[in-house]
């Protein structure tokens, strides 16, 4: 596999512009399980063949069961100078619900491990509205993380996926469905803790502490270019997106017969209005109604402005100048708000 996506670097080197790389980031998966010699080779490949910036930021994902002192150390002498820890939960009965591989005991250690090792610049997952976790346990959670002084947060409510094992056992009966009015009460208590707290509320799921934002993720709702490579990997070039077949064994056929195995799809007028709709509204920055105007023409900014009075009027968003935010009221029903914007091909 490792063989396979530097083959795929080396064939994608034109797709992004011919500028710096800024930022970095081994997701979608485990990364954490690549060994030293694994990870020192994709990045030998990505130098090769990209130039990256000196202050580049480059993450890696991982489970709290991987970050041993000896993986720290290690990872603390490579380029990754960014660690992004899927803890969900410090109370063992929520991650025994998700099916986690990593207890209680080893979620907190994780973080005081990377502290220890100098990784300053930490994002922690969590997850709420799960049947198990309680509001008191929602709370220690929560506050754990900023008596920590964790820079980067970025929380999630549990989704269901079809055809999930937990998607099984819940039609079974032998898993408690989710409290959607409980998860809505807990990112509520998130939003106003954290920004008591000091934290900025810069994306409907994320939260940091100033000037700490995702550099990474954040280009992603700025519609910034972007390369994916792997399986499933997706990329973004502004009028269109592809993604890689996600079967392994498909993939690695794929490079072995000089081919990279993927679906593209070309992006209408209407799908880069929306998107840039979808993801703007997510942020604290918001929807700028003259970028609307610039890019999309007078008519639809202005449609956009009367479809945005309604929202308004119900308290769920805000003007200031020629941008539009959500009101926390309003991030709660972020998604509906935007389809309700959206326009038809």
């Amino acid at each position: 596999m490792v063989a396979a996506l530097c083959v795929e670097i080396e064939r994608r080197v034109d797709y992004l512009p011919d500028e710096p790389i800024e930022t970095i980031y081994f997701g979608g998966g485990t990364p954490s399980i690549l060994n030293d010699e694994e990870l020192a080779e994709i990045f030998a490949t990505l130098q090769k063949h990209f130039t990256i910036s000196p202050e580049a930021e480059i993450t890696l994902e991982a489970n709290p069961d991987d970050l041993s002192e000896v993986r720290l150390k290690t990872l603390k002498d490579s380029p990754v100078n960014r660690l992004s820890i899927g803890v969900q939960s410090f109370f063992q009965e929520d991650l025994v619900y998700m099916n986690r591989a990593h207890d209680a005991q080893e979620a907190e250690r994780s973080i005081q491990l990377a502290q220890d090792f100098s990784f300053q610049n930490l994002s922690i997952d969590l997850i709420y509205g799960a049947p198990t976790t309680t509001d008191e346990h929602w709370a220690a959670n929560v506050d754990k993380l900023i008596r920590w002084k964790i820079p980067h947060l970025s929380c999630y409510a549990l989704t269901v996926e079809p055809g999930t094992a937990l998607d099984h056992f819940i039609k079974k009966g032998t898993a408690l469905p989710v409290d959607e009015a409980k998860a809505a009460r807990q990112f509520t208590y998130l939003m106003n803790t954290l920004e008591a707290a000091g934290y900025e509320h810069y994306e409907i799921s994320n939260f940091c502490l100033p000037g700490q934002h995702a550099r990474h993720n954040t280009n992603y709702w700025r519609g910034v270019p972007y390369l994916g490579i792997g399986p499933s990997a997706h990329s973004f070039d502004g009028p269109s997106r592809q993604w890689n077949v996600a079967n392994n064994a498909k993939y690695l056929k794929g490079i072995k017969n000089q081919t990279i195995v993927f679906e593209k799809e070309i992006l209408s007028p209407a799908d880069q209005h929306n998107e840039y709709i979808m993801t703007a509204l997510r942020t604290k920055w918001g929807v700028d109604l003259s970028f609307l105007e610039e890019r999309w023409g007078l008519p639809i900014a202005e449609e956009f402005a009367k479809g945005m009075a309604v929202v308004i009027d119900r308290g769920e968003a805000e003007r200031n100048g020629t941008t539009y935010q959500l009101t926390k009221q309003g991030r709660l029903l972020a998604d509906g708000i935007a389809a309700g914007l959206f326009l038809e091909d």
